[in-house]
């Protein structure tokens, strides 16, 4: 992603200039002393600016100072990425409600609070070991298929026993140095295109949470009928407008206040007007101009104790003995695929939000990061609420100030007290948090200056990275897409010798993802 020392219009609870003054571009500025480096995770470099000594054993470990950050601004970065995430609390039960082949669902509440526990820990974890800003939770996309495999080939313990055996695989490839060998090998220019195309997947992600874009004729409609009907709608809207001018004006915590006074007048419009849910019970649209996913309604209870009885319930075998070793395979790669460079995507495009990547577009100190990301798929599955990755919703975190993984362990410890508190999470709806995702989405896209626009062979792969994320819905489909042509158009230029050998593996790997229906079919 583009080099984000350039950055001077992000939110004023960014780095203070001083952070930008850096020789490396992106890098993060840091001192030369031992403490700073292990820190940091970057060799000593010669700053621009002064030296930041730590104040503390916590400012030490982390490297806050080194980072040019604060105890605040991490703990306002934490909260902002919670508020913006916690909707998978309740959006992953609703996904893994179904029954499975034989007829057998998953508690909600038991989904709700396992969510929200296995991404508190591995959240923390992330903080304490990674020391980066980034949160794990349930990954969307990949639990819905998860569920798409539990509804017509498997039973829940059996998909939930190939998600472990892929999170595992996954270990052991970052383990030899295979995982982090791939996301160095992948070109700037494709790392660049990577962080654009994920700002406008988030961006396409809030306009859909909050309802401004919705299925329709010929493939989406605007609002509703073509109009920004309804109350909720109102309220995206009123908090849209008003993170966009504290962005613009540089107030610290411009999108946590945005989220919460959002909050605050979705309660006051649903209380007045009871609009209700847009989704019936039934699955189905009942009212077009209703909340789109929580309903904004202070609980009669706030604490309720959480049912961790689907912990532990998987089966390692089950998979193959119902549907076959190769059939069993394929779907462990196709999780794995997506798992694998949803990853990759996600911590190079918040990196480059936060100004943590070094020349080459690459996270310093990654590889701890990557373990954590792996482990954390395992334990979804172990836990029975699917693959949990690094999410990309940590960008909001890192656009309102985070840049250690202090603001991780805030997040964290938040979704561990979710877990007692999930009628109160409930509260934030998908239109209070979605302003936040579009602004995270306009300050990451801003990265597509600094593209090389008069060289087709990589102009390309670029274009199709970034338009097939929004499109598809999906981070590997664009990462996937624009590899495969890189490699493609460089060989066919005459300039095959300056492919990086593993770029060749992992594009014979995408056309293996692609072509994986067929491949289904015939086994």
């Amino acid at each position: 992603m583009p080099e984000k020392s350039r950055r001077s219009r992000s939110t004023g609870a960014t780095a203070a200039p001083a952070a930008r003054a850096t020789p490396a571009a992106g890098a993060p500025a840091t001192g030369d002393t031992p403490a700073d480096v292990a820190a940091t995770g970057t060799r000593p470099r010669r700053s621009a600016g002064p030296q930041l000594r730590p104040r503390n054993g916590l400012d030490r470990y982390f490297g806050i100072s080194a980072r040019r950050s604060t105890v605040g601004r991490e703990v306002r970065g934490g909260l902002t990425t919670f508020f913006t995430m916690a909707y998978i609390v309740v959006l992953n039960p609703i996904i893994l409600s179904g029954p499975d082949v034989t007829g057998a669902t998953l508690p909600f509440g038991a989904v709700a609070a396992v969510t929200a526990l296995v991404a508190g820990a591995l959240t923390v974890l992330m903080g304490v070991v990674g020391r980066y800003p980034f949160a794990v939770a349930t990954g969307l996309g990949i639990n819905a298929i998860v569920a798409v495999f539990a509804a017509t080939q498997l039973s829940w313990p059996e998909i939930m026993g190939l998600v472990v055996l892929e999170g595992l695989l996954i270990t052991v490839l970052v383990l030899t140095g295979f995982r982090r060998a791939v996301f160095e090998a992948i070109p700037p220019q494709l790392k660049t295109a990577i962080a654009v195309g994920i700002g406008f997947f988030l961006t396409i992600i809030g306009l859909a949470d909050a309802g401004v874009i919705r299925p329709g004729s010929p493939l989406i409609s605007f609002g509703v009928g073509g109009q920004l009907a309804g109350w909720p709608l109102l309220v995206f809207v009123v908090g849209l407008l008003l993170t966009a001018v504290l962005v613009v004006r540089r107030v610290r915590g411009a999108l946590l206040i945005g989220i919460v006074v959002s909050t605050v007048l979705a309660i006051v419009v649903e209380a007045v007007a009871d609009i209700g849910a847009r989704i019936g019970p039934d699955g189905t649209e009942a009212n077009a101009r209703g909340w789109a996913l929580q309903v904004p309604r202070l609980p009669e209870d706030v604490v309720g104790t959480p049912d961790l009885s689907i912990v532990g319930q998987f089966s390692l075998v089950g998979g193959f003995e119902r549907i076959g070793v190769v059939a069993a395979l394929l779907i462990i790669f196709s999780i794995m695929i997506a798992d694998f460079f949803d990853t990759v995507g996600t911590v190079t495009a918040v990196g480059a939000e936060g100004g943590l990547l070094d020349e080459d577009r690459n996270l310093p100190g990654s590889q701890p990061v990557l373990l954590v990301d792996s482990l954390a798929a395992a334990a979804g599955g172990a836990a029975s609420v699917s693959s949990n990755t690094t999410y990309i919703e940590s960008a909001s975190g890192v656009a309102d100030g985070a840049r250690t993984g202090l603001a991780s362990i805030v997040t964290g410890v938040l979704f561990l007290v979710a877990m007692f508190f999930t009628p109160l999470v409930q509260v934030v709806p998908s239109e209070a948090a979605a302003p936040a995702l579009v602004i995270v989405g306009a300050l990451m896209i801003s990265q597509i200056r600094t593209l090389e626009w008069d060289d087709m062979t990589l102009v390309i792969p670029a274009f199709l990275t970034i338009a097939l994320m929004p499109f598809t819905y999906s981070i590997t489909n664009g990462i996937g897409a624009g590899v495969v042509t890189y490699v493609l158009l460089r060989a066919a230029t005459g300039r095959a010798r300056g492919i990086h050998p593993l770029m060749w593996v992992i594009s014979a790997l995408f056309l293996v993802y692609f072509a994986l229906e067929p491949l289904q079919q015939l086994f």
